[in-house]
C-alpha cells in the first residue's frame, strides 16, 4: 500500500485518497496484465502507455508495418472505455474532415453531419489517428489545438473534450506521400514510443501459428472494458502527482540530466565522429522536463512507491525526452545512430544520487 510521505493534516481525507490510489494501482496492474495477454512481447511498451495515461499525456507510437501498433492502441482504448474515434491519415485529408461529414441525402439534398471529432460530443475519450504522417501540415495544425487545449471550433461554437487522450502511430518505412510532423506537434506528444517486433522467438512463433492472434477483433474483445474508467482519470492523475514526492537530490539529478542533454559539450560529452558543440539545434523545453518529472512520478506509483528514484527517471527518459531533442541538419540523417550514444553518454556523465541521499 502506498503511504503518504508527509501525513496530511486531515488524516481521514488523506487516508481516503491513498486508499483510492491503491485501488487505482490495482486496476492499472490488472489492465496491464490483460493487455499483455493480448499484445505479447510488448511489456515495456504497455507499461509506458499506462504511464502516459496516468499523466493524461498524448502518445505517438513508431514502428514498422505489422508489429501490432494499431491492435495495441485498440486494446488500450477498450481498457479505458468511453467513446472512441479512429481516423486514417491520407494525403488528401483536410482539417474539415475532422469536424464534419458532407454527403448527399436520399432526397438528393446536401447534408452536413458532425465528423469523427464531434460525433460523440464532449464525452470523447480516445482519438486514434492512424498513420499520422500521411496527413498534411494543415491537419497537424488542427490536431495541435485539439491536443493542447482539448477543444475545437465548429458549427459556430467551441466544443470541449475534457476527457480526451490522443493516440497516434507513424509508419517509419514508407516515405512517399508522407509529411514530417512539425516540432510543435511532436512536443505535444507526451511520449514517443518505439514498437519493435517481439524479441522472444516463442512470442514470434505464437504470432505466426497460434490462430488466437489471427482474429484481431476477437483478440481485442478479450480485454475487459472500462478497467480504467475514463471520467475518473484526470482526478486520479492529479492525485498521483500530489502523492509521489521528489527529494532535493533527485531534483538536482534530473536538472543535471536536462542540462547535459541540452548542452553536451559543456558536460564534457564526446561522441565519435560528432562535434557536440554543434550537435543540438534545440533541446527539451521546460514543458519537456515537466513531462519527465510527471512520468517518473507515475512510474514510481505503478511500482508501489511514494518517492521517485533515479531508475524511475531513466525508465521514461528516452520516450519523453528524445523526440523533444532536435539535432543540427548535418547530424539529423544519423539520428538513429547518434541519439542512443548521446543518451548513454548523458547518463554516464551525470552520477545518480547515492542511496542515502535519495530521501
Amino acid at each position: 500500500m502506498i503511504e503518504p510521505t508527509q501525513k496530511p493534516s486531515c488524516s481521514g481525507a488523506g487516508n481516503d485518497r491513498f486508499r483510492r490510489l491503491d485501488d487505482w494501482r490495482t486496476r492499472a496492474l490488472a489492465a496491464e496484465a490483460a493487455i499483455g495477454q493480448v499484445i505479447i512481447g510488448q511489456q515495456s511498451v504497455i507499461r509506458l502507455i499506462l504511464t502516459a495515461i496516468f499523466c493524461r499525456g498524448h502518445v505517438l507510437l513508431e514502428g514498422n508495418v505489422g508489429v501490432g501498433k494499431t491492435t495495441l492502441l485498440r486494446a488500450v482504448a477498450r481498457a479505458i472505455g468511453g467513446p472512441f474515434t479512429r481516423v486514417e491519415g491520407t494525403v488528401d485529408m483536410m482539417p474539415s474532415d475532422f469536424l464534419y461529414t458532407a454527403f448527399v441525402g436520399e432526397d438528393g439534398r446536401p447534408r452536413v453531419e458532425p465528423g469523427p471529432v464531434l460525433e460523440h460530443g464532449e464525452g470523447l475519450a480516445v482519438f486514434f489517428f492512424n498513420e499520422i504522417n500521411r496527413a498534411r501540415p494543415q491537419v497537424h495544425s488542427l490536431l495541435l489545438r485539439l491536443m493542447a487545449e482539448r477543444c475545437v471550433n465548429a458549427f459556430q461554437a467551441e466544443h470541449h473534450f475534457p476527457h480526451l487522450q490522443v493516440f497516434a502511430d507513424r509508419n517509419q518505412i514508407e516515405r512517399d506521400e508522407t509529411f514530417e510532423l512539425p516540432a510543435a506537434a511532436r512536443d505535444r506528444f507526451f511520449m514517443e514510443i518505439g514498437v519493435a517486433m517481439p524479441e522472444a522467438p516463442a512470442d514470434r512463433r505464437a504470432l505466426a501459428f497460434d490462430t488466437r492472434y489471427h482474429d484481431v477483433d476477437a483478440l481485442v474483445a478479450e480485454v475487459p472494458t472500462e478497467t480504467l474508467p475514463y471520467r475518473e482519470l484526470d482526478d486520479t492523475a492529479r492525485h498521483i502527482q500530489e502523492a509521489v514526492a521528489t527529494s532535493e537530490a533527485l531534483e538536482a539529478y534530473v536538472f543535471a540530466l536536462w542540462e547535459a542533454l541540452r548542452r553536451p559539450e559543456v558536460a564534457g560529452i564526446e561522441i565519435e565522429g560528432v562535434d557536440t558543440a554543434r550537435l543540438i539545434r534545440g533541446g527539451a523545453s521546460p514543458r519537456g522536463i515537466s513531462a519527465l518529472v510527471r512520468a517518473a512520478r507515475a512510474t514510481a506509483w505503478l511500482e508501489g512507491r511514494d518517492m521517485v528514484l533515479p531508475e524511475d527517471v531513466r525508465a521514461v527518459f528516452v520516450p519523453v525526452m528524445v523526440h523533444r531533442t532536435f539535432l543540427s541538419p548535418v547530424y539529423e540523417s544519423r539520428r538513429d545512430e547518434i541519439m542512443p550514444a548521446l543518451i548513454d553518454a548523458v547518463f554516464a556523465s551525470v552520477p545518480a544520487p547515492a542511496a542515502e541521499n535519495r530521501s
